[in-house]
């Protein structure tokens, strides 16, 4: 059954004159609540650069453009929106694999580029950074952004920028525009009368939706919610923890969706990963007659490598893209009402038990000892510190899957590239979140091959004063390719780093050097307590150790590796 109808939008009038192309980007750019921009400038880009510093948006240099854009998917994640502002090529195109993720994993940020002016570009001239032809910057961003333009036009600019920015917002997905370097200060001499665009779903289509919905959930007698990442993207946490707690109804989380719900409250059960994940969980979900999958993608690594065993006929299939009811397909309902509706249905269902010994569990310390420290006894002793004003960060490898076994509790967010996992998102993220949220508590895991990838940019943190606890994992090498394809495989080693003095040639910050339990729980406590700069702790790990999570992966993946 395929129930198609229209999404309208009601238009909100409002003109806009005597503002350049350069002047009213800003501008909107603030209204969708921008404050700051990461990015590396360049003469392409120099004019508008001129005009960002002068107006209210902070504008927070980066080390390495493809750092800048991490920093800003981490701080559209946190924040809602994110730019990046590079020149021409050879900056535009180290973005790539940053919003590349972004894509991915639905972070909605603006990519801003210069490139040469028009009347540069008469007779097809060989100008610097130029590759093959004019567009061809453009032409790779087609393929990684929802929306994009080139603001050539004076008379299609301003509504180009609305046109851009307004997809961005509705999709969380990346958009790219396009400054030719002396359009920025053209005025159009046109008025400019633009839409505020409501995208609101149709009434009689979500009504029809939602009382779909709520039969299945009243006929149902072991419902679960399996909660993704569009919760996060969307800010819908309010309205999950209302529709469960209304209904009765337990939640899991997918990798992707970790921290959508306090991971204390009574009804949340652990993360579901397939048979990658604890077995407790993933049979309580495949045994459930109806799975409410609300903001959940299909990737691998939230279906644990495709192991996950999920029936379409008893599933509620809600995302931006789709919503399936069973194998009902709606049109024309946003995710937002969708749930939102949901939440406030007094819906009624059979309570379902929740067996002893699966939720999410905080592990006692216990005695802390001169043992080699392990990455499973480390998250015991961070575990304790979470509260409602930590952001945990956890890069690609086992300081992913180590990290999962943290307990988020209250608002504390959860940030990792856990589908497209891209080594290196952590350092740059970590100054993503502090600039969007100043005042967190943030820790960050990282491996120390990936740190090797972006960690320079601890310069930037620590020119702008933040005080993230940093913590390097250190088994010399890529750890969890190691687990992957086993043998002495020289590939995986990387030249060692002495992390901890770091502090001392970028000025700032606080090193440790660890190797023991008692070692790191006294430079965890250390850091966690000094907010006057950066703290990084190395930590040397025995190459054999492993989480829970990377053993299951190994012998889930390694075959197919």
């Amino acid at each position: 059954m395929n129930r198609s109808t229209s999404s309208p939008s009601m238009p909100v009038a409002q003109t806009i004159s005597g503002l350049s192309i350069g002047e009213y980007l800003i501008r909107r750019l603030q209204e969708h609540g921008l404050e700051d921009i990461f990015g590396i400038p360049g003469d392409y880009i120099l004019s508008f650069y001129g005009m960002l510093e002068k107006s209210p948006i902070n504008v927070v240099g980066c080390t390495r453009e493809d750092c800048a854009g991490f920093a800003a998917d981490a701080y559209a994640r946190v924040k809602g929106l994110g730019a990046v502002c590079v020149t021409y090529c050879v900056g535009g195109l180290s973005i790539c694999n940053s919003i590349a993720g972004a894509y991915a994993e639905k972070s909605p940020v603006v990519i801003l580029t210069g490139s040469p002016g028009l009347r540069e570009r008469t007779n097809n001239p060989l100008l610097h950074h130029m590759v093959r032809d004019f567009s061809t910057q453009k032409d790779v961003f087609e393929k990684l952004c929802i929306a994009g333009a080139e603001l050539s036009d004076p008379v299609t600019a301003f509504r180009e920028i609305d046109r851009v920015l307004d997809a961005v917002v509705r999709f969380k997905r990346p958009g790219y525009l396009e400054l030719p370097r002396d359009m920025v200060s053209v005025v159009p001499h046109l008025s400019h009368v633009f839409p505020t665009q409501n995208t609101t779903s149709d009434p009689q289509a979500l009504s029809e939706a939602v009382g779909e919905a709520a039969q299945l959930i009243e006929n149902a007698e072991k419902p679960v919610i399996l909660a993704g990442v569009e919760m996060h993207r969307f800010h819908l946490q309010d309205e999950l923890t209302a529709l469960a707690e209304h209904t009765h109804i337990p939640v899991a989380a997918t990798v992707l969706g970790k921290s959508v719900i306090r991971e204390t409250h009574p009804l949340y059960v652990g993360l579901y990963e397939g048979a990658m994940g604890r077995e407790e969980v993933t049979k309580y979900v495949e045994e459930s007659d109806l799975v409410l999958m609300l903001g959940t993608f299909m990737t691998d690594i939230n279906m644990g490598v495709f192991t996950a065993n999920l029936d379409p006929s008893k599933c509620i299939y809600a995302t931006s893209e789709q919503l399936r009811l069973k194998h009902h397909h709606y049109h024309g309902i946003t995710l937002p009402d969708f749930v939102s509706e949901l939440a406030q249905r007094k819906v009624t269902c059979s309570k379902r038990t929740i067996p002893d010994g699966i939720r999410m569990t905080m592990p006692a310390v216990g005695e802390i000892t001169d043992k080699p420290i392990t990455t499973q006894r480390m998250m015991q002793m961070i575990n304790p510190l979470l509260d409602d004003e930590t952001i945990v960060i956890a890069d690609i490898g086992d300081a992913l899957f180590a990290s999962t076994e943290l307990v988020t509790q209250g608002r504390s967010e959860f940030l990792s590239p856990a589908y497209y996992t891209s080594m290196g998102f952590a350092v740059p993220a970590t100054l993503g979140a502090q600039t969007a949220k100043r005042d967190a508590r943030i820790v960050a895991v990282i491996g120390d091959g990936a740190f090797q990838m972006t960690g320079m940019e601890l310069s930037t943190i620590v020119r702008h004063g933040y005080d993230p606890v940093i913590i390097v994992l250190d088994n010399h090498g890529y750890g969890t390719e190691r687990w992957l394809h086993p043998g002495d495989w020289k590939y995986n080693e990387i030249h060692p780093w002495a992390y901890s003095k770091l502090p001392e040639f970028l000025c700032g910050g606080t090193g440790y050097e660890v190797s023991t339990e008692q070692e790191f729980h006294a430079a965890l406590l250390k850091s966690w307590n000094d907010r006057d700069g950066m703290s990084i702790i190395h930590v040397h790990l025995p190459e054999n150790d492993a989480s829970t999570m990377l053993h299951r992966l190994s012998s889930r993946l390694g075959a197919r590796v």
